[in-house]
């Protein structure tokens, strides 16, 4: 059994053992009741199930272990710890992660988590890649138990039965160096990214406060801002859906957008003529500004990358103001406006409400030159995103060849 990828000087054959063979320990952790926000670097804390993610190991992810319970120290996490998730739903079952060396102490792992230690013989950051194999997940995945996909589970025993294919300690160690720099540079470009969103947000809370202001190209102030109703300097309109049992509706051409799809440049359905004639479907363009007004995207906002139809869920403005400038804006005010009308997280938003939403209008030259500036830094981030992305697609097809 040999890799498709290797380093060269290696050539030994790869061996199938089974997990329980590679480790010298198996437990889980204590669930005990906790207090609901994380514990200082002073102080003890549970981890939760999110702290083991396919990302990497979050420590922050933990609670607060009330002073009058006793720590168990014997199932405090310890650096090269393997990680993995023991129930929950099933895309959370059996998700991976090595404690860095870097942990911090005091943190002990919940009973919905299983701890592995790996023997002598093998590498720890080698053994949690290699669970994190499609092989080794799909094994994982063909052996959980219980009701719903919403709530499965895996014992200690089945998964100290999965089956490995390892090379040497020495490979091992190799490959798990290399793909751990491979992790660095995600973690890197990660880190940038939200760096660059942190910048653009506190930039953006500059601008429509006018504490930062830009000149016009002659060096002349620009003028006063005016507080407009967006009612005032718009003119919105959403949709509706074509009868659904009808499925000759659904055979056309025309995308039809939903309040998921605002900023996609394809959607899941087209419908065609007939269906729009025959229903309150509504027509937007490229470059409308579009609002998400329910579902799980209520409040979201972007400009449409495609002609299409749009539902009731979704609201298209179309201004006098640069469109740029307003989707901006908007996004800016998304959590406020959520947090105003949709207390709890209940109910939907509506043209009405976001007519009476207040939109500080500068003079067009300068609306344009702020949405320049926000677009710039907007491009920098969507670089970024496509380096982790392309980073994390060389990682995958490096996985596919470098193991058995």
């Amino acid at each position: 059994m040999f890799p498709k990828l290797r380093f060269k000087e290696f050539d030994e054959n790869w061996k199938e053992v089974t997990l329980k063979n590679c480790i010298t320990s198996i437990d889980s952790g204590w669930s005990p009741q906790c207090e609901s926000y994380p514990a200082n670097s002073s102080e003890w804390g549970v981890l939760k199930t999110t702290s083991v993610d396919w990302s990497g190991f979050n420590s922050s992810f933990n609670k607060k272990l009330p002073l009058e319970l006793t720590p168990r120290k014997e199932i405090e996490v310890k650096p090269l710890d393997i990680l993995v998730t023991r129930a929950g739903p099933t895309e959370r079952v059996g998700v991976v992660s090595v404690v860095p060396h870097s942990v911090r102490s005091k943190l002990m792992i919940s009973d919905k988590l299983i701890r592995l230690k790996s023997n002598e013989e093998n590498n720890p950051l080698f053994l949690g890649i290699s669970l994190s194999s499609v092989k080794c997940q799909n094994q994982l995945q063909s052996k959980t138990s219980g009701l719903a996909k919403s709530q499965t589970n895996i014992s200690q025993k089945i998964l100290g039965e999965v089956l490995l294919k390892l090379p040497s300690k020495e490979e091992q160690t190799k490959i798990a160096s290399f793909l751990s720099a491979v992790d660095e540079k995600i973690s890197q470009l990660t880190k940038k990214h939200e760096l660059l969103s942190q910048y653009k947000q506190g930039m953006m809370q500059k601008l429509f406060s006018q504490q930062l202001r830009f000149k016009a190209d002659d060096g002349s102030e620009f003028g006063e801002w005016e507080d407009k109703k967006l009612g005032e300097i718009s003119k919105t309109f959403s949709g509706g859906t074509p009868q659904s049992s009808n499925k000759s509706f659904y055979e056309g051409t025309i995308p039809f957008i939903k309040s998921g799809e605002i900023s996609k440049n394809t959607t899941e359905q087209c419908i065609n003529d007939l269906a729009l004639e025959k229903s309150s479907a509504k027509l937007v363009k490229k470059g409308d500004l579009l609002y998400a007004l329910y579902g799980a995207t209520s409040g979201q906002v972007a400009i449409s990358q495609i002609d299409g139809a749009i539902n009731q869920a979704v609201l298209c403005i179309r201004s006098d103001l640069n469109t740029k400038y307003l989707l901006n804006f908007l996004l800016l005010k998304k959590a406020e406006i959520l947090t105003t009308y949709l207390q709890g997280g209940q109910g939907n938003l509506s043209a009405s409400i976001l007519k009476e939403i207040y939109i500080p209008t500068p003079c067009l030259q300068e609306q344009t030159k702020i949405a320049n500036f926000l677009s710039s830094i907007d491009q920098k981030i969507e670089v970024v995103a496509q380096q982790i992305e392309q980073a994390k697609t060389w990682k995958k097809g490096l996985l596919q060849q470098m193991f058995v």
